[in-house]
């Protein structure tokens, strides 16, 4: 089984020059170089198909195929089924992989809905030639507007957040990814006017200056927590579960427990940080609130706390707790949110696609009339600016995202940040792979990528007759629906095409 690679390493003899950028580029030891005969080695089964030697061969001499060696072919032993049967036989251990599930069978069902566009009778929207506004805010709403003596408006506004465009980036924490993946992030965040979270892995104290564009996290391990990194912040978000491992903690190994990453997390070098399945003081809604209110009473009440959960089959009743809780924001993570390493029967059988759960919840806080009250921020498997559109039709206020995020700084996907051996200095610190990333070169990159998702918004909404956000949130007769059942559209709450 060993030598049944996943990926073949292809050289066109002709065109290479020996070089041997690509036994340099290569973290994965796939490529080395033979003195005696002065040509390259290709190890197959250690390559994971990153495309960093391809992207580096300055004559595009390799390429990277799948292996045309397959299995004897079998309707329910599959290939994937087999490699995993072989894999578990020999090592004894629990399949890990990262990012998110590419589960076929589930549906996407951003990609089952389609967006009204206004034609005669509701006329379109120009962005060029008229204001379109992306602004939006995060947090508890007062119930009714507040006039002083003198007739004027009183600020009665709770604490939230306020973002000049519908996007955040998602938590991914320090030791997991690099710091420069880190700093990428806050700069860009602070460019865009928008917010970026550090994950449950402390705050580095590098990024403190960043504090106007920072969420910072509560998790079950309480690593890297304290009262100065809870006030280093504009908000606080307490995790209780993420959507590619729902009901089940966090492991960092040991390896990555090093250097800054140690004294960060509060955690003695080379010691695994695991988190706990559950916040052993949270059992109840009861708990819930009491942790809350700690945590607003160590910040002054300057703060919104957020609720993170995962999508599960009974997300819209845990929302509705979540909103009685005192929090002023629900981060709900769908089936599809990446990670940097999860059990994979885990990743891809528990939990709920994020359009499922963002438009049940939105109805469920909708009859139960406590909407505003808390706001919802939607992540797991948002793609593009169309993705972002329909869910905040199906009661988003705001999305996050962390794999885009990721494909902008270089990830090319290929499922391997469990190893520490990213050969784009993402998900390592290993010194001389997090070199690799040019956390400035990485901001704008970052900056680029999310302000062309807010341009097509712009566009997308001039053409629905929309000009601004706020029309659009749980604007669920925006949308149509097309090869989805009855019962598809009835969670939804969506019509289908044609109605």
């Amino acid at each position: 089984m060993n030598n049944f690679s996943r990926f073949r390493i292809n050289l066109r003899k002709e065109d290479c020059i020996s070089c041997r950028s690509c036994v340099k580029q290569c973290s994965f030891n796939a490529i080395s170089w033979n003195e005696e005969t002065k040509s390259l080695v290709f190890n197959h089964a250690g390559c994971t198909d990153c495309q960093r030697c391809v992207s580096f061969c300055p004559r595009g001499a390799l390429f990277i195929t799948r292996n045309e060696n397959t299995f004897a072919p079998h309707s329910l032993y599959t290939e994937k089924v087999l490699r995993e049967l072989f894999i578990q036989s020999e090592t004894g251990g629990v399949l890990l992989s990262s990012m998110g599930s590419p589960a076929e069978k589930v549906p996407v069902y951003f990609d089952h809905l389609l967006l009204n566009a206004s034609q005669v009778t509701n006329p379109s929207i120009d962005p060029l030639r008229e204001p379109m506004e992306t602004r939006t805010f995060l947090g508890r709403r007062p119930a009714h507007a507040q006039r002083g003596t003198d007739g004027k408006l009183v600020n009665n506004l709770l604490p939230h957040l306020d973002l000049q465009t519908p996007i955040l980036f998602s938590a991914m924490s320090y030791g997991a990814v690099s710091l420069n993946v880190q700093k990428a992030l806050a700069r860009a965040a602070e460019k865009l006017g928008t917010y970026f979270n550090c994950g449950e892995g402390g705050l580095h104290e590098s990024l403190y200056r960043y504090s106007a564009n920072t969420i910072v996290q509560v998790a079950s391990g309480r690593f890297g927590v304290h009262e100065t990194y809870l006030n280093s912040a504009s908000a606080i978000e307490i995790k209780i579960g993420q959507g590619a491992k729902p009901g089940i903690g966090g492991h960092l190994t040991g390896a990555k427990i090093i250097g800054d990453v140690s004294a960060t997390r509060m955690v003695p070098e080379g010691v695994d940080a695991i988190s706990p399945a559950p916040h052993h003081d949270i059992y109840s809604i009861e708990d819930l609130r009491q942790l809350v209110s700690s945590l607003k009473e160590a910040t002054g009440y300057r703060k919104p706390v957020i609720v993170k959960v995962a999508a599960v089959h009974n997300i819209a009743p845990i929302a509705s707790g979540i909103a009685r809780s005192g929090a002023d924001i629900i981060a709900i993570d769908g089936f599809r949110g990446g990670t940097g390493a999860a059990p994979m029967r885990i990743r891809d059988n528990v939990g709920l696609p994020i359009e499922l759960a963002v438009a049940v919840v939105d109805q469920r806080l909708r009859d139960e009339r406590i909407r505003n009250q808390v706001s919802i921020i939607a992540s797991g498997g948002i793609r593009c600016s169309t993705d972002v559109v329909k869910a905040l039709a199906l009661g988003a206020d705001a999305v996050s995202i962390g794999t885009a995020a990721l494909c902008a700084l270089g990830c090319h996907l290929c499922a391997s940040c469990s190893s520490g051996k990213c050969a784009w200095g993402l998900a390592t610190q290993n010194p001389e792979l997090v070199k690799r990333l040019d956390p400035d070169q990485g901001a704008d990159n970052l900056v680029r990528l999310v302000s062309a998702w807010t341009r097509e918004i712009k566009e997308i909404m001039g053409g629905m007759g929309i000009n601004s956000i706020e029309a659009l949130k749980g604007n669920r007769l925006a949308l149509r629906a097309v090869g989805l059942n009855e019962k598809e559209l009835e969670i939804l709450g969506v019509r289908y095409g044609g109605e």
